[in-house]
């Protein structure tokens, strides 16, 4: 007779599943509907992905739930089929995959994504009935995931412990490495929740597994209850209308391993994951042997914690550029008669601008041509890039250059948006997509995507004949000068350059390429766009520390770093890993210079002594070259 889920949980690390909505819609599945409903329109699909899981090693197999509460369904007018769809879930669940998985309840927030006003009588009422239709359908136990505040966590679990004495597993989504999303040290939320009749807690989506390792350390090995995790493949990236992960099942085997050293004992994916990814964690957890007490790392949690804020814009870097006074000459003219460095530096995420500002004038006094500035990158909110443009200008003068995404306005709010940095005086932008809302720090806004990056580029372009979108005559005409993001780091590079050409066709005056860490690539681009009319400004980010590279290999978008380069960079952290990072990155700077003259830094983690060091290398090196690209 096999362990109930508590003891089965006590005894190793088990192997959770993986996505259920984001692996629905790579099948081809619609969204913007409730995949919940699935569960009643097309149960075969929902027991096929659950046996898919199970057959890859998934011993502990989620219910199709996640968002079967009465106020989300009330979206779909489904509210009258609460019960139902939850019962169906179960059901599904338990005839594919038997006992051979335990199965258990999913249920996810009601305040989650758009429903962060929702009255607790509500949130209240829709747990209770969630809740009591999953118990009486015979769940192995329940899993509490995506939640963002503990109060609303630890309100679920008292009525289940009011109800049942099931086994319960407790997830938060955290961006913060070291809080919930209402500001409670994770530790002490742990704690919480341990004392309420949590039996496993842990963390699972808004992250990769480098986020979620991050927070994962911040426990000690002391605490006596299971830790569980659930992270997704990587960033998510958006490419001609489909929403792509490129965190491979390789990762997510080294990552297991990782996790169960940090004392996880359930290990499964999120968004993004697939029954590849489960496979990859069961095989590599198959003989698994717990490492020795402290021998995971000689570095303290709170030293790895502070390098590897979950970050980076190093997707969003590469869309950047510049915007000179009017007197001056613009960032085309200037790469095209020699070196010209392009900065980036990303807003805050709080209204404190003082290191902001410092390292702005830091690179200023280095020489650095222009500072860009994404437009919340990640989909995550930071401060308007259009202040921090004005402010640039007036109060260090050094030229601003503002990304302009897709994502966040419709085209009133775009042409505004443009005007107003017509006014300023701000006319070198980058135009992009920009990532989808959903899975940003606030998932429940939208994305709007009036414009793709080809059409936004038209539209701005249009403003500088003095005519509006709408086709109405302007009284003056715009001066922008409009720059393209170009992704090198592809299997079919002929095929990237073709994309690249129909942006050059739209209007684009200058491309920033996503950063580059293998110098052959780098001669390969020359040699593949050397017949193109613009400047290109090749993307070079400093990798940080060892976890940093790791992280941006696996998990970011459009970077892809080389066997060599990872290697280097293994183990090493702190001030070791930034000075052999900024060693690499002048490396590849030698062979970038050699064939481009636009050369476009990257700051890690606001860390600018790094793009300081690098800019001024530039300026030393430059005086040695012949004219480049």
């Amino acid at each position: 007779m096999r362990p109930d889920l508590r003891s089965a949980l006590a005894l190793k690390p088990r192997v959770g599943d993986g996505a259920m909505a984001t692996y629905l819609y790579q099948l081809g599945l619609p969204v913007g509907v409730s995949f919940e409903e699935f569960n009643l329109l097309k149960p075969d699909v929902i027991a096929d992905v659950h046996r898919r899981y199970a057959e890859a090693g998934a011993e502990i197999i989620e219910t199709n739930t996640y968002s079967a509460q009465h106020n989300k369904l009330s979206r779909y007018g489904l509210e009258k089929k609460t019960e139902e769809i939850n019962a169906a879930g179960v059901a599904i669940a338990r005839k594919a995959v038997g006992h051979d998985a335990y199965v258990v309840g999913s249920i996810g927030a009601v305040r989650g994504g758009a429903g962060k006003n929702v009255r607790t009588a509500i949130v209240k009422r829709d747990f209770e009935e969630q809740i009591g239709v999953l118990l009486a359908s015979g769940v192995d136990g329940l899993i509490l995931e995506t939640f963002f505040d503990l109060e609303e966590l630890s309100l679920a679990l008292s009525i289940i412990r009011k109800k049942s004495d099931i086994s319960v597993i407790c997830q938060f989504a955290v961006e913060d490495a070291q809080r919930t999303h209402d500001g409670i040290p994770l530790l002490e939320a742990f704690r919480r929740l341990k004392g309420e009749g949590a039996d496993v807690i842990g963390f699972n989506c808004r992250s990769g597994p480098n986020g979620i390792l991050r927070a994962l350390e911040t426990i000690p090995s002391d605490f006596d209850l299971p830790l569980s995790v659930f992270p997704n493949a990587g960033i998510p990236d958006y490419v001609d209308g489909q929403v792509i992960y490129s965190a491979t099942p390789e990762y997510f085997a080294a990552s297991a391993i990782k996790f169960a050293n940090a004392g996880a004992r359930l290990i499964g994916g999120c968004c993004g994951t697939t029954p590849e990814h489960i496979a990859a964690i069961a095989k590599a957890l198959h003989d698994y042997t717990p490492i020795v007490q402290g021998a995971a790392s000689a570095e303290a949690p709170q030293a790895k914690a502070t390098e590897a804020k979950e970050v980076i814009s190093p997707k969003l870097a590469y869309e950047n550029n510049i915007t000179p006074p009017h007197a001056e000459p613009s960032i085309v003219d200037l790469v095209r008669e020699r070196h010209t460095v392009i900065v980036e530096l990303d807003p805050p995420r709080d209204l404190d601008i003082t290191k902001f500002m410092a390292g702005a004038q830091a690179l200023k006094d280095a020489k650095a041509d222009a500072l860009t500035m994404a437009d919340n990158s990640l989909a995550v909110t930071r401060m308007s890039n259009m202040a921090l443009a004005a402010l640039l200008k007036e109060q260090v003068g050094i030229r601003p250059l503002a990304h302009i995404a897709c994502r966040d306005r419709n085209l009133i709010g775009t042409q505004s948006h443009m005007m107003g940095f017509d006014a300023l005086g701000i006319d070198h932008v980058l135009a992009v997509t920009g990532d989808p809302a959903k899975f940003g720090d606030l998932p429940g806004s939208s994305s709007v995507y009036d414009l793709t990056s080809f059409e936004i580029i038209r539209m701005i372009k249009q403003l500088n004949e003095g005519i509006a979108f709408s086709g109405r005559p302007l009284k003056q005409k715009a001066k922008f000068l409009i720059g393209a993001a170009f992704n090198p780091n592809v299997k079919h590079l002929d095929k990237a350059v073709q994309r690249l050409e129909r942006k050059i066709s739209a209007g684009a005056d200058y491309i920033m390429t996503q950063p580059v860490y293998d110098p052959a690539l780098i001669e390969r681009i020359a040699e593949m766009t050397k017949h193109l009319s613009i400047p290109i400004f090749l993307g070079i980010f400093p990798l940080a520390s060892g976890r940093n590279a790791e992280y941006l290999h696996n998990e970011v978008p459009g970077i892809q770093l080389s066997d060599s380069v990872r290697e280097r960079m293994n183990g090493l952290e702190g001030p070791a890993g930034r000075a052999e990072g900024v060693k690499i990155a002048e490396e590849l700077l030698d062979v970038a210079m050699a064939h481009f003259n636009g050369i476009y830094l990257m700051t890690p983690f606001l860390a600018y002594e790094m793009t300081v060091s690098l800019t001024e290398y530039v300026r030393k090196k430059s005086n040695n070259l012949t004219f480049g690209k």
